[in-house]
């Protein structure tokens, strides 16, 4: 059980005022509770649990953010793609409560006399960068406040924003502050802050820094941007007792991770636990499966190219892969496919019983059905939020591709490094060949045009395919693709799915049993239970399936208009906060 989200908030809410009128405003200096708290490393500890809830929400998860990205198809356009409806009116976000409790705790800590204080003070920092950073991200610049703020300070209160890199700056401070200063260095239950874990945090904050000072031109901090590749390699290098999950067979040590109650210890560097006994769920299967339940989501073909073949060769370089029927073009693939969508062999069970569990065109768009996180049994998880399997945030593997990124960056990767990072996670997906120990000379062509065509580095393009495949629905996506200043990506790429061949029915995992009846005009008969229909006749409207050449091609899949405008990359100043603050001022592009 995870006590930074399970835990008695009794003496910390003490702490902590009601509402206030000011957003920056802080809670009291001194409260009736104020030594027994700060006087005890029992009270330290208790105060400094509040902090986990910035940790991601369960129920959402991280599962669900890749729903808005190149990779997935889903259901509806979410508001920030939707023309015209992200606006500093409907914008938000802009919230500093959990910033007021850490830097509360801060203030007060430095002045305890509890000889441990400086572990705690550490994990305060470390979610003082942690916040820090999801606000800049979101908005760019933003106030930098490091001491609670008096009510009547209104020359802090209403300042201007400060400039988003010196707040990067403080951020990259506050982590290496944790790491020398958290004195906890392994945890069993992967649920508490250690020093691996600020370690493995400062991994990703930092590449994000990176590649944002290198690509978004516009700011002319590009010669900054190798200093914080460098410290992407150095803080990788420095994490200890962490390696790849195998689980007993190669096809299933990768999706075991995500299906797991109790996180491997070997792999995860930090969870979210989840708990039956105490009623706390997560909605993973509902939001995968149901047809009704959140956004349907389903890998799209055009990612699911990018799978190697099991022989470590370009799926794309097969003749005729672009027509190749689903039951076909999933067979000798990277293993972790097969522990990702529904394919072949997989089984489901209801109320413990097996049954065969084909892709179902009633709850995938696309016929790239995910499993990944959810629940093999039907019962209750598909119909009620009931996952209770460990809500994993970071892991060994996101740090490998960390590295092998910002070592591909740099153009230091050599073949000690290519093995130990990218050849490492494509043995344990059961790939093999010269791919595993070769860093690659060539391009891929088909990655090239992937990406846009922003990037021909073929270390960096073959770096930036293992992470999609390795760290699809664990919610980075999104924030690649503003990092990488390829937000066009949002609105341009396909949500295209499995190629048909023609109208007719389909058996799409081999069994000898049709699964889905594809047909134009009136719905025709077939004499096979359960069998999915599918309606492609020709049409425009938004929600319905099409094939890409009328009677045949690829299933593709019309959610709505999606826009993309560079704007996005930042969100607005939502307009009450600026009536609050006018010199607070807007982001570029908003009004």
């Amino acid at each position: 059980m995870t006590t930074g989200k399970i835990f008695n908030y009794t003496l910390t809410l003490l702490l902590l005022l009601s509402a206030s009128s000011c957003d920056l405003n802080e809670v009291p200096v001194d409260t009736a509770t104020n030594e027994a708290v700060f006087g005890s490393e029992s009270g330290l500890e208790l105060y400094s649990n509040s902090f986990y809830d910035l940790l991601p929400n369960t129920d959402v998860g991280v599962f669900q953010d890749d729903d808005n990205s190149d990779l997935v198809a889903r259901n509806g356009v979410d508001n920030y793609l939707a023309p015209n409806a992200l606006s500093p009116i409907t914008s938000s976000g802009w919230s500093w409560t959990d910033l007021r409790n850490i830097n509360y705790f801060i203030e007060n800590a430095e002045k305890s006399k509890v000889s441990t204080k400086g572990h705690f003070l550490g994990v305060a920092r470390f979610f003082r960068a942690l916040f820090y950073y999801e606000k800049v991200k979101r908005f760019g610049d933003v106030p930098w406040i490091d001491k609670p703020i008096d009510i009547t300070d209104t020359a802090k209160l209403k300042a201007p924003r400060d400039n988003r890199f010196d707040v990067m700056d403080k951020v990259l401070a506050d982590l290496n502050y944790a790491i020398e200063n958290i004195t906890l260095t392994a945890d069993p239950s992967c649920t508490r802050i250690t020093k691996n874990v600020a370690r493995a945090y400062k991994t990703r904050i930092c590449l994000f820094e990176a590649s944002l000072r290198k690509y978004h031109t516009s700011y002319n901090k590009q010669a900054t941007a190798d200093a914080w590749f460098e410290e992407v390699v150095k803080e990788a290098n420095a994490i200890t007792g962490f390696t790849l999950h195998a689980g007993a067979t190669p096809d299933r040590g990768y999706r075991e991770l995500f299906i797991a109650k109790s996180a491997f210890a070997d792999e995860t560097i930090l969870s979210v636990a989840l708990s039956s006994s105490l009623q706390v769920f997560s909605s993973a299967n509902r939001r995968f499966i149901s047809p009704t339940y959140g956004n349907r989501p389903s890998l799209t073909r055009r990612f699911i190219n990018t799978y190697l073949n099991l022989d470590g060769t370009p799926f794309t370089s097969n003749a005729g892969y672009a027509t190749t029927p689903f039951v076909d073009e999933v067979k000798n693939r990277d293993l972790r496919l097969k522990q990702t969508i529904r394919l072949g062999d997989y089984r489901r069970t209801e109320n413990g019983s097996p049954v065969v569990a084909p892709p179902n065109f009633s709850q995938t768009y696309t016929g790239y059905q995910p499993i990944k996180w959810c629940y093999d049994e039907r019962f209750p998880f598909d119909d009620e939020s009931r996952n209770d399997n460990a809500h994993i945030v970071m892991r060994w593997a996101e740090v490998l591709l960390n590295k092998a990124e910002a070592l591909a960056e740099l153009n230091r990767m050599t073949a000690a490094d290519w093995a130990a990072t990218i050849g490492a996670l494509r043995k344990r997906a059961g790939i093999t060949g010269v791919t595993l120990t070769t860093v690659p000379a060539v391009p891929d062509p088909y990655m090239v045009t992937f990406f846009a065509n922003k990037f021909t580095n073929p270390v960096l393009l073959e770096v930036l395919r293992e992470r999609g495949v390795e760290l699809i629905f664990e919610g980075l996506r999104p924030d690649d693709l503003r990092r990488w200043k390829l937000g066009e990506l949002f609105q341009s790429a396909p949500m295209n799915g499995m190629y048909v061949p023609a109208l007719g029915e389909y058996d799409l995992n081999g069994d000898g049993t049709k699964d889905v009846y594809f047909y134009q005009g009136t719905k025709p008969p077939s004499t096979t239970p359960g069998i999915a229909f599918v309606d492609v006749s020709p049409s425009t409207a938004v929600g319905r399936l099409q094939l890409s050449n009328g009677t045949s091609g690829e299933v593709m899949w019309n959610p709505g208009q999606r826009q993309w405008i560079d704007a996005k990359y930042l969100y607005p100043i939502p307009q009450a906060v600026r009536d609050r603050n006018p010199a607070l001022g807007q982001n570029p592009g908003w009004q």
